[in-house]
């Protein structure tokens, strides 16, 4: 089953002699359960590519399909919902909300969405995750690896469609990135959860069931 797909994305920035094609025809599918690596330099596209696919920019032309809805036919409103509900965010700058403990910041959007947490599924990720022992805790208490697994469990949280993760290893020492990257694989496989990760990094990207390469805005290759 395809849970995200996107057919002839544009994105283009400038115009005349200035125009840069950030997105050129991009077509993929990634289906229910996958683990997706995108890997190209800085400048190839890959997180312009990753903006489109969260809804957090809108193409000049073509579309996302995720969990069978195009999100771009939504209004501003319908779609920050529709991202909150169904698109968890992991980011190498981690995002937590400084003032809030580990088990706030986890079940977060969950209740920004006027919802009860599910607490045994909750459970369930703060024990594959290591963190039953910090939930108290504040963001500025715990290392840069155990800030990275709060924003994973937090990305688990809601049982999104997908989750999309940005360079999540970007502010780890290689050990810590291995350990995370670890614990996305085994919460991909666990849960069955779709994750999409950006990376430039080609040993990290091994990680995952497939590569989707991007060069200049192009995909190149899938393996």
């Amino acid at each position: 089953m395809v849970i995200l797909s996107t057919e002839n994305l544009e994105k283009i920035y400038g115009s005349g002699e200035n125009e840069v094609r950030a997105l050129d025809d991009v077509s993929l599918e990634v289906k229910k359960g996958e683990f997706v690596s995108i890997v190209g330099t800085s400048g190839s596209g890959k997180t312009t590519l990753l903006h489109m696919l969260g809804g957090l920019d809108r193409p000049d032309d073509g579309r996302v399909v995720v969990d069978g809805k195009s999100i771009f036919t939504l209004k501003d409103e319908e779609l920050t919902i529709f991202r909150r509900r169904k698109i968890g965010f992991i980011f190498q700058s981690y995002n937590l909300v400084p003032s809030l403990n580990v088990y706030e910041n986890i079940v977060l959007p969950i209740q920004l969405d006027g919802k009860e947490p599910d607490s045994e599924y909750i459970d369930r990720i703060i024990n594959t995750l290591g963190l039953s022992e910090k939930l108290s805790n504040l963001p500025n208490n715990l290392s840069g690896g155990q800030q990275q697994r709060v924003a994973i469990a937090r990305a688990l949280a809601a049982k999104p469609a997908i989750i999309l993760a940005d360079e999540p290893t970007g502010n780890l020492d290689s050990k810590t990135s291995q350990d995370v990257l670890g614990l996305l694989k085994i919460t991909s496989e666990r849960f069955s959860q779709t994750i999409v990760m950006i990376t430039h990094n080609e040993e990290i990207a091994q990680l995952a069931d497939r590569i989707i390469r991007i060069e200049d805005g192009k995909i190149v290759s899938e393996a």
